[in-house]
């Protein structure tokens, strides 16, 4: 993706594309998913922009091994951030994908960044800012050899989409750490939560000779006290790496004995292994989730697994060097952790067996060791900006006039400590924090969680540090989410600088939403037309089903023997269209052939057995013909079984102008 380089003094190896100058319309902090989308908007809305990106890479958590997309509804994903999981699905020949591999996504990401706009500078951090009022005016940032050379950038706007909100706290906004207690925004799932999920099973020693108290704690537990349920901390969830590793020899480096191996850290697990014998499978101790190219994305699972419980709770307020060492130490716990699974006798057979067949892929993180360098800082700082989203606008209990992107997944936080609780008249240990609690479905976030409160800045944005309760973070924190909120914080920026505006504050929500519904990618290509729910034409027993499995909040059911579902539109412009239906994986007594008839004439008879594409979390979107089709139109397709046994199900249509009509 490099177009030049520019060398001053030791500091600009770190350009990656673009000519390095001092002023800026935007500048970007965080080369994050983020922070791509957002210097992609605001450049192709005619912004110059900076990106600075803190590390080696590009991407940040999806370059960086989150290849199997957490999002609850794919409804929710639309503009840039739905064009990249396109651009995934091109490189392995589908419609759009969400499981891949961490330089597939770096490479498009990449592609992104290589607009004439857009100038990058990796390897660099914030260290300090200059402000005149509520008026950021410029960025200092370090980087070269061991961090000792700075340079400073002007800009009109800036854009905090690092996962540790550097830049909103020099920018001396409001912000928090840790968890809300419940009573402060009348929640029930934020502060304390001793749950039974990745928990310990009753009865685990904490202590270092089991029932001596005087012999210490194990590796990794707390020595506080387990405070009262639903009370307000500063505890951060657990961070961990999504693990990348590979099973083909060929493309593989054996995980060998680390150079800081302990085998301590890991006698709490030894002994939860002998606690629940039965449990010897991999999905027992880890989410290992298989990738395109015999790869992984390996996640936390059970009372002990990739999160190092404990170890980042003085990462939000860090210094950089103090950040590299904490780094430094998960890096370390998770290569121990594998290699402990691996080789330490005490790991059951079947387990051992399966681990011990993966290691590093060659072919991933060349420039970092084949290790991944962005760790999973889950949640960090949270600014308290203009609106805060909480429990309630998760559960669909708020309406707000100025929802700009939207989130769907279940509010969730990993656990913040691991401690010893008395019960049954012995100590055990038990981990605190986790909370898995559906949302009630999608959900929108309104445009002030992303801007600070006005007398405290009035040209900043923040799309991932936004303004949440922990709770309600633990749903909003997806990186789809995060593109999302950086194509409007892109687009935001641009409107602030085109419109000379008093703050970004005063950017207009409804005018972010009509850029985003009329030119999504911001480079005029038509929109899709989506057909769900509100045109659909019911016949006979069909029937609509509130559900999670499906496109959107609900779909529609009904016999195979009679009725169906009709959907309707008006074609907007002359083309070929794309007509495609999005079908979720059905088990039990579904029917599994569907009939499609336009409103041509045309039908299509569709097995959905084989609308099965490796590389979906959940359903996904298939083509059934191309077609041209002229403007002011109407086009419809009919949706019904065969005549047969069971059910068929009618989720949604999709057309996608893909050329101008013949």
């Amino acid at each position: 993706m490099i177009n030049r380089a520019l060398i001053l003094g030791t500091l600009l190896v770190g350009v990656a594309c673009g000519n390095l100058s001092a002023d800026y319309d935007v500048c970007i902090y965080g080369g994050t998913a983020s922070g791509v989308i957002a210097a992609t908007s605001a450049a192709r809305m005619g912004q110059k922009v900076l990106v600075v990106e803190p590390t080696v890479r590009i991407g940040g958590l999806t370059s960086g091994g989150l290849g199997y997309t957490d999002i609850g509804n794919k409804q929710v994903v639309r503009g840039l951030a739905l064009d990249f999981y396109r651009r995934v699905g091109a490189h392995y020949g589908c419609l759009e994908q969400w499981v891949f591999e961490p330089g597939v996504a770096k490479e498009i990401l990449e592609g992104y960044l290589s607009h004439p706009c857009i100038t990058v500078l990796k390897d660099a951090h914030i260290c300090s800012v200059s402000k005149e009022g509520t008026v950021l005016k410029s960025i200092k940032v370090a980087g070269g050899k061991d961090y000792r050379d700075t340079l400073s950038f002007s800009a009109d706007v800036f854009v905090d989409c690092s996962y540790e909100g550097d830049l909103m706290a020099l920018a001396g906004v409001s912000y928090r750490v840790g968890r809300e207690a419940n009573s402060e925004y009348g929640e029930t799932f934020n502060g304390v939560q001793l749950l039974d999920r990745h928990q310990f099973p009753d009865g685990v020693d904490p202590y270092v000779v089991p029932g001596q108290p005087e012999s210490g704690l194990l590796y990794g537990i707390s020595d506080v006290s387990l405070m009262p349920d639903g009370s307000g901390d500063s505890l951060v969830q657990a961070y961990n790496y999504r693990i990348c590793l590979t099973d083909s020899l060929e493309n593989m480096i054996p995980i060998t004995r680390p150079e800081n191996y302990d085998p301590s850290r890991y006698e709490l697990l030894a002994r939860l292994y002998a606690a629940q014998p039965e449990k010897t499978r991999v999905k027992d101790y880890f989410i290992w989730s298989s990738m395109p190219a015999r790869k992984t994305d390996v996640n936390n699972r059970g009372g002990f697994s990739t999160d190092m419980i404990g170890a980042n709770h003085s990462y939000p307020e860090a210094s950089w060097e103090e950040r590299q060492e904490i780094i430094r130490a998960h890096k370390d716990y998770t290569l121990g952790l594998l290699y402990f699974t691996a080789t330490d006798p005490r790991v059951p057979r079947q387990l051992q067996d399966f681990v011990s067949k993966w290691g590093l892929p060659l072919d991933e993180y060349e420039e970092t060791g084949h290790w991944t360098p962005q760790l999973y800082v889950r949640e960090c700082r949270r600014m308290v900006g203009e609106y805060v989203a909480t429990q309630a606008d998760c559960l669909n209990m708020t309406q707000e006039p100025d929802g700009i992107a939207y989130a769907a997944y279940n509010m969730d936080s990993h656990n913040c400590q691991r401690i010893v609780v008395h019960k049954n008249g012995m100590d055990m240990v038990k981990n605190e924090g986790n909370v898995e609690e559906h949302a009630g479905g999608p959900y929108p976030i309104p445009y002030r969680a992303i801007t600070p409160r006005r007398e405290q800045c009035s040209n900043l944005l923040v799309p991932v540090c936004m303004s949440a309760s922990h709770i309600a973070y633990g749903s909003i924190r997806m990186e789809p989410v995060f593109m999302c909120l950086g194509q409007v914080a892109g687009i935001a920026a641009a409107l602030f600088n085109s419109g000379r505006l008093a703050c970004v504050q005063n950017v207009s929500a409804a005018t972010i939403n009509h850029i985003l519904e009329t030119d999504p990618l911001l480079d005029g290509t038509q929109a899709d037309i989506i057909l769900d729910d509100p045109v659909a034409v019911a016949e006979g027993d069909w029937e609509l089903v509130k559900g999670r499995r499906g496109y959107g909040p609900s779909y529609y059911e009904g016999s195979a023997s009679e009725g169906g579902i009709t959907y309707s539109t008006v074609i907007p412009s002359d083309g070929i269209y794309d007509i495609c239906t999005y079908q979720y994986l059905r088990p039990g007594n579904y029917n599994p052939v569907t009939i499609f008839e336009f409103s041509d004439g045309r039908s299509f008879t569709v097995d959905t057995r084989n609308m099965q594409v490796v590389g979906q979390t959940s359903g996904a979107w298939h083509i059934i013909a191309s077609i041209e089709l002229k403007a002011a139109q109407t086009f419809s397709v009919r949706i019904h079984g065969d005549g047969g046994e069971g059910r068929v199900r009618a989720d949604a249509m999709m057309l996608i102008k893909k050329s101008e009509a013949i």
